[in-house]
């Protein structure tokens, strides 16, 4: 799949940012991704901060989540990179990770869940698609043996 980027001529599966929240997740988006045929691919684990509040889990924890949701990853992409981010605006820090590494594009895999839930995290797919610098890819959630 080649489509061209119109603001600058760059293909739009150039370079692919990849957030991953954990080993399970990285490895069922990584997979979600293979069938397009990414030039690079680098993945991205947020490590949420709590800013005056206690962290979600213990830093030392979180790189280690991080770890070994890059070590899934590379089991498709044996050749991504890997970026963290330490924030507490996850999808802004998915944003300035993505200029960072100099990425074409942004590719996730909702993580679903009921309307609750996405209420509750304020609903992250959406202001991922909808608050963008840059195109967002998402990509179906079904397993291709599924």
């Amino acid at each position: 799949m080649t489509s061209t980027d119109h603001t600058d001529g760059r293909d739009l599966l150039d370079h692919v940012l990849l957030p991953v929240a954990n080993e399970d997740d990285a490895l069922a988006t990584a997979r979600a991704l293979e069938p397009y045929h990414p030039n690079r691919v680098t993945a991205l684990h947020v490590v949420e901060k709590g800013e005056g509040v206690p962290d979600k889990t213990p830093v030392e924890q979180s790189e280690d989540l991080a770890a070994e949701s890059y070590a899934a990853v590379r089991t498709v992409f044996p050749d991504a990179d890997d970026h963290t981010a330490y924030a507490r605006d996850v999808v802004g820090a998915i944003f300035e990770a993505a200029e960072e590494v100099d990425a074409s594009a942004i590719a996730y895999r909702s993580r679903g869940g009921n309307r609750i839930m996405q209420f509750l995290s304020g609903d992250l797919s959406l202001k991922l698609v909808t608050d963008t610098p840059l195109p967002v890819v998402a990509l179906p959630r079904a397993e291709p043996d599924e």
